[in-house]
């Protein structure tokens, strides 16, 4: 009996070129769940573009930290209005650098965003770079989610077993998931709804073919998996706000082909959304 994956492309909103290649493969029904970056400049217009595939895939809040500028004002963490890099954002986190009302604001106001433009509230919170998991920043997402009945919670976390087996990106798969691990726990003991396994980690830098690293990201099966992805048409726009650009393009050749269509067959997956996972 086929098992069920959920296909999740993250970052949509980065870009117009990222946001036709997540819609072309919803549209296909080679996505089932994208997760949206609020603090873009481009959200607001691409966001009405991604409503009419509302009923073919879950749309979600891409938490977003990092390398943007917030929403609003943060004097702490973006004093020169722009977020930190990943590596100061988690510095600050684990040595009581970050303060609490401050980032909470920054989660209420990108869950807001994601509402007006959208029409409706996520159906689920992740994180851009996985800052959901880290300290100070899981307890506005915890208490965010406690405002949005039914609202699922991306998690993390995949046995070590699991990671070492599949061999891809193995020390970096383990870190984020290790990292993972509190908000797991509180996420069990609040009863949140969350995927039970998480693939889609590597190194993006194109040395194994995707097609290759697809077929280990969906074994062994497992109930609610959820693959991480991100397809994209590279354009100006994206090149001027990210480094990874040309990867995203292969990415989207693969999904939409008849080779990921094959290995889908051959593997006995069907994807679907969380609902159905």
């Amino acid at each position: 009996m086929p098992h069920t994956v959920i296909l999740c492309a993250d970052d949509y909103g980065l870009s117009p070129g990222v946001g036709t290649a997540i819609r072309d493969l919803i549209g296909r029904g080679r996505l089932t769940a994208t997760s949206c970056m609020t603090v873009c400049r481009f959200w607001p217009e691409e966001a009405p573009k991604l409503k009419p595939l509302a009923s073919r895939a879950d749309v979600g809040l891409h938490l977003t930290l990092t390398d943007q500028a917030p929403l609003g004002p943060m004097p702490t963490l973006a004093p020169q209005g722009r977020l930190p890099p990943l590596g100061a954002l988690m510095r600050l986190a684990y040595t009581g650098g970050l303060d609490a009302r401050e980032v909470g604001a920054e989660v209420d106001r990108q869950v807001a965003a994601f509402a007006d433009a959208f029409g409706a509230p996520p159906a689920y919170i992740d994180g851009h770079q996985h800052v959901h998991q880290l300290p100070v920043v899981r307890d506005a997402v915890l208490a965010a989610l406690a405002r949005l009945p039914g609202a699922y919670v991306r998690l993390c976390r995949e046995p070590r077993l699991a990671v070492l087996r599949r061999g891809v990106a193995v020390a970096k798969t383990l870190l984020i998931a290790e990292l993972g691990g509190p908000l797991a726990a509180r996420v069990r003991a609040a009863g949140i709804p969350a995927n039970r396994s998480f693939r889609g980690v590597y190194d993006f830098s194109g040395r194994v073919p995707f097609g290759d690293l697809m077929a280990r990201f969906l074994e062994p099966p497992a109930e609610r998996a959820l693959v991480m992805v991100h397809p994209g048409i590279p354009d100006e726009a994206l090149r001027a706000a990210d480094p990874l650009v040309d990867q995203r393009a292969v990415e989207h050749e693969y999904l939409k082909g008849d080779a990921f269509a094959a290995l889908l067959a051959g593997k006995g997956v069907r994807l679907g959304r969380f609902a159905e996972a």
